[in-house]
């Protein structure tokens, strides 16, 4: 047994940890101690059946199980970025068309290349953190679009009124907002290593793996995860502008007011 993997005991152990998260929560009246809970169940929960559906895809399916596990997740996450972006039209196809934009181009770019083996084991959790990563963005890009659409109608309305094409009246917006939603992507870049050993690089040195072997596995994933924003947001913004515009380069209307999204 691997003493730098926790066994199921240490994980029971680690428990007390959540305990104290919900006693802090409580004895502070946050109204969280509930929320706390349930969300540490239903991690470990999920967690756990996950780990068994991808013993049976490893053990079984390989590759093939693997890509639908990848669309299971594309899917998933781009329902989850269309109602962070609740009032944009068409919010789920443009979310879910940018996501697996992102995730096959980079994807099917490391395997092409040979930078990562084309294993089930190897592809899908490299591939969830490509869809993570494409998913966060393209949120960012649709949440953004769809509020510069609200609060700069007249603005954008103006600028149609002087004979702009729509591209070019909604391109200053759209600029920004892809400035906005590679941020995160482009900081953690910089800042890897710095202020934090990464997940990837912090797995294999756990698993007892050379740290400069991790180095260059982690390299692979940072340089992935932002080709991966960077093309999600790109398609997700240019999918969104023509939502946003009709054939006569009028600014549809958003009459959905979007929901406030829970803390």
């Amino acid at each position: 047994m691997n003493p730098a993997v926790p066994t199921w005991a240490g994980v029971a152990a680690s428990a007390a940890l959540v305990l104290l998260a919900v006693a802090v929560a409580w004895h502070g009246r946050l109204h969280l101690a509930r929320d706390i809970a349930v969300a540490a169940t239903r991690a470990g929960v999920q967690l756990a059946a996950v780990g068994a559906v991808l013993l049976l895809v490893f053990q079984h399916t390989g590759l093939v199980g693997a890509s639908g596990w990848l669309a299971l997740m594309v899917l998933v996450a781009g329902q989850v970025a269309a109602r962070r972006a609740r009032g944009l039209p068409r919010a789920l196809p443009i979310a879910t068309a940018a996501i697996a934009a992102g995730a096959a181009a980079t994807l099917g770019a490391l395997l092409a290349l040979g930078v990562i083996a084309a294993q089930a084991r190897v592809v899908i959790p490299v591939g969830g953190m490509v869809v993570s990563g494409a998913m966060q963005a393209t949120a960012l890009v649709l949440v953004r679009l769809r509020d510069e659409a609200r609060t700069a109608r007249p603005a954008i309305e103006a600028r149609l009124s002087l004979g702009l094409p729509a591209t070019d009246a909604f391109a200053p917006y759209l600029r920004t907002t892809l400035r906005t939603a590679l941020i995160p992507a482009v900081d953690s870049t910089k800042t890897v290593g710095l202020i934090s050993l990464p997940g990837a690089m912090t797995g294999l040195i756990l698993a007892g793996v050379d740290p400069f072997t991790a180095i260059r596995y982690q390299i692979v994933v940072m340089y992935m995860l932002l080709a991966a924003a960077a093309l999600a947001s790109l398609t997700a913004g240019r999918l969104a502008e023509r939502a946003l515009f009709d054939d006569a380069h009028r600014l549809r209307p958003l009459t959905t007011e979007p929901r406030r999204e829970r803390a």
